[in-house]
């Protein structure tokens, strides 16, 4: 049993490896995940996980390692010879069957380590085919995270023990024999397109006949292992097949796939009843016009959701996004990869409000939630008034299907809504004192009353024209000129940092000691004209690097701790050391090296500046 402070330790390393290089382990199987790590750390006599994310920062070089031992490439070719024979005699002959004619075949091979099973369907599909229209109809995309093992697949070239599932014919005729190593024909090979792929983070490739992904989806929970079937759902054709390991089923899934040869793991889609079903159905009984019509209408109601003026995202009933337009996506920072993911791991599922009770509220109601007053800040930093509405989908029989939320922009409406009140206040004062002078009172009675009623009827005009102003050229060209102010704001504080960052380089260069400026990952911020004298390193050589891994005459490794030292704010507000070190001239020299904290305006230390001398 891991205890929690572990656990804690153990995320607090995949973040780090997001972070750094991109990579997102989080779906893993937790268990098998830490220990490969451990096996890693042991390797590099790290005793936990904090301590061996202080080694990657030192050692960036030792992600590859770690990767190559996370990334577990085990493949051959044509492995499990029956489930093979299966596709041979049942499976592709079908998918041939479907596709008449010249048209397209289409193969996706999802987690292909290094190349043998993407090989395996190119000889297959090539013997059923013949070489000519396998060359003209054939389309095999093969993926994986792993970029080592992709290299060696694009090589294309095996030796004897690896080629071992291949007959004699079969090696004569797709393979190139060379001094006891075997590439697969270059002619061929053109023909399977690899590529690194993130089976949780990108999207699917799309209108695959036939989809293989074998003993890869049990490295992942069971959470991720869903929104990857879900996106293998969305990749396959109505009529395609998957073709998973042994070491794989989808009992729970049967809403999506059904089993075709359970013993060798192939199934075939379950097809969902949409606008694409019906449209596959008019095609397949001869009404082509009526085709193009439905497909030019889905691509209408797309491109129109997308474009829309309202931010929308919708959501299926299980609480995963599966659209967003793109203004909801500029104004809340959203993505393409953030679609498929559940809202629970969304930011927006608590800000600028909290969603998910409001869908809870509508889905029991069965009626919209509206939600009025809420701010935002957006990517300029000004604020953004939002009225939120909650509409649950539903079918013709009462059932939930997702839920549409809106986030419609008020800003205007209440910038209009506040001069209008401050102007009513100004009125009323005007009205008090007028009504104070007797002489005029009569004549200023009726100029009021008058007002009045034309403030009134302004009111509801600005009310109309604000609904319609957010789809009128009038607005864009209101925005293009506010952009252009902002840009002339931006412009001239860009002018006075230059003036600032010129006055600072100014100052450093005047010192008499290198000066060097570290945060608190340690990367180098600034390095003056005198530490480039000391040491020979440039500006540009040195700046974004890790201090403590500078190749210089001074022993950076024994300033890690002072440097701690300042971060913290431990033993007074500065540290002194005197090192032996050797200059850019190869002289022996003794440095003293004074590490003073970088404080801001709330007395916190920022980074740590070190002054040698």
């Amino acid at each position: 049993m891991t205890s929690d402070l572990e656990n804690t330790d153990f995320k607090a390393l995949l973040d780090h490896i997001c972070t750094n290089r991109g990579v997102d382990f989080s779906g893993y199987k937790r268990s098998s995940l830490m220990r490969r790590v451990s096996r890693r750390m042991q390797v590099v006599g790290v005793d936990s996980f904090i301590a061996y994310i202080d080694y990657l920062e030192v050692h960036p070089h030792e992600f590859q390692q770690l990767f190559n031992t996370l990334l577990i490439n085990v493949t051959s070719f044509f492995r499990d010879t029956s489930a093979w024979d299966t596709l041979r005699g049942e499976i592709v002959p079908a998918i041939l069957r479907a596709k008449p004619g010249e048209t397209a075949i289409r193969v996706w091979s999802a987690g292909c380590a290094s190349g043998q099973e993407a090989y395996s369907i190119a000889i297959l599909l090539a013997e059923l085919l013949g070489i000519e229209a396998f060359q003209d109809r054939v389309k095999i995309y093969a993926t994986d995270l792993d970029d080592d093992a992709l290299a060696e697949a694009r090589q294309a070239t095996y030796s004897q023990q690896k080629v071992e599932g291949l007959s004699a014919a079969q090696l004569e005729q797709f393979f190139e024999d060379k001094e006891g190593l075997y590439t697969f024909r270059k002619d061929l090979r053109r023909l399977v397109i690899f590529g690194r792929h993130d089976l949780i983070q990108d999207a699917p490739i799309s209108k695959v006949d036939l989809l293989l992904c074998r003993n890869t989806l049990m490295y992942f929970n069971a959470e991720t292992q869903s929104r990857i079937l879900a996106r293998f759902h969305f990749a396959l054709r109505d009529n395609g097949y998957l073709f998973l390991g042994k070491a794989e089923m989808l009992l729970t899934h049967s809403d999506m796939f059904s089993p075709v040869q359970l013993k060798g793991r192939i199934f075939s889609k379950v097809p969902r009843t949409n606008v694409r079903d019906r449209l596959l159905i008019m095609t397949q009984t001869g009404s082509e016009d009526a085709a193009d019509r439905l497909s030019d209408q889905m691509r209408l109601r797309e491109t129109a959701f997308d474009v829309g003026p309202v931010a929308r995202i919708v959501l299926d009933h299980s609480g995963v996004l599966a659209m967003a337009n793109q203004r909801m996506r500029v104004l809340f920072g959203l993505s393409q990869r953030d679609v498929g993911r559940p809202l629970r791991d969304l930011e927006l599922s608590y800000r600028p409000v909290e969603l998910r009770s409001c869908l809870e509220e509508a889905y029991e109601s069965r009626r919209t939630v509206a939600l009025s007053d809420i701010v935002w800040q957006n990517s300029r930093g000004d604020a953004v008034f939002l009225e939120v509405q909650v509409n649950p989908l539903l079918t013709s029989d009462g059932a939930i299907l997702g839920a549409s939320v809106s986030f419609v922009d008020v800003t205007r409406f209440k910038r209009l809504q506040a001069e209008l009140e401050h102007s009513n206040q100004e009125l009323e004062m005007a009205y008090e004192e007028l009504q104070s002078t007797n002489e005029e009172l009569e004549t200023t009675n009726e100029e009021l009353q008058s007002a009045n009623e034309e403030l009134e009827t302004t009111n509801e005009e600005l009310q109309s024209t604000n609904e319609e102003l957010e789809t009128m050229n009038e607005e864009l060209q209101s925005a293009n000129e506010e952009l252009q102010t902002v840009n002339d704001e931006l412009q001239r504080r860009s002018e006075d940092l230059n003036h600032s960052n010129a006055f600072l380089e100014s100052v450093f260069t005047s010192l008499k000691g290198g000066v060097v400026v570290v945060n608190h990952d340690f990367q180098v911020q600034i390095w003056n004209q005198k530490a480039q004298d000391l040491w020979g390193l440039r500006p540009e050589e040195a700046v974004g690097q890790n201090f403590l891994n500078l190749d210089i005459g001074l022993p950076v490794g024994q300033l890690r701790q002072p440097i701690r030292d300042c971060l913290a704010l431990v033993d007074g507000n500065a540290a002194e050391v005197t090192l032996e070190a050797v200059n850019r001239k190869g002289r022996n020299i003794t440095c003293r090296v004074t590490c003073t904290p970088l404080m801001n305006s709330d007395h916190q230390s920022q980074g740590v500046i070190v002054i040698m001398e």
